[in-house]
């Protein structure tokens, strides 16, 4: 069956913390349950650059696409949710599954973990685009924790 995965092929997956300015960006996979960041995806009125996304595709070969749902605090959508199921659409492009997970508040974790980090001496100034590269780290352990299994786009 076309949709379903090798059951010993390990998964990968590509996260993205969506945006109006930057797209966060992170790799996860299944072996570690841990995803790293990749940096952040230009994103702008004409949309996201989809070469740059086109590219980090090809590059880690992901089985599964995970898009953050910026929920409001009591669960409802927020006002970003027509530009994110705009995004989510605009990545069935590149025919894989995607999935969506809940982000609330992993911009505020991320920015908090960065600030310790670097109170800790272990990294530099906290960019607006470095939170938004560990907010899709965030996104991508918590769908490999959790694994749900609300597909958007099965191609």
């Amino acid at each position: 069956m076309p949709d379903t995965p090798d059951a010993g092929r390990p998964e990968t997956i590509l996260a993205f913390d969506f945006g109006l300015r930057r797209i966060g960006v992170a790799v996860g996979q299944d072996i570690t349950m841990s995803a790293s960041p990749l940096g952040t995806v230009a994103n702008s009125a004409r949309g996201p650059d989809h070469r740059e996304i086109e590219r980090q595709i090809r590059e880690w070969r992901p089985t599964k696409l995970v898009v953050g749902l910026p929920l409001q605090a009591n669960g409802s959508p927020s006002k970003m949710q027509h530009k994110v199921d705009a995004f989510i659409n605009e990545l069935g492009r590149y025919r894989l599954p995607i999935v969506t997970v809940d982000e609330r508040y992993t911009s505020r974790e991320a920015e908090a973990a960065l600030k310790r980090a670097r109170a800790a001496g272990l990294r530099g100034q906290t960019t607006k685009a470095a939170i938004d590269s560990a907010a899709a780290v965030l996104i991508a352990e918590r769908y490999l924790t959790s694994r749900p299994e609300a597909t958007i786009n099965r191609n």
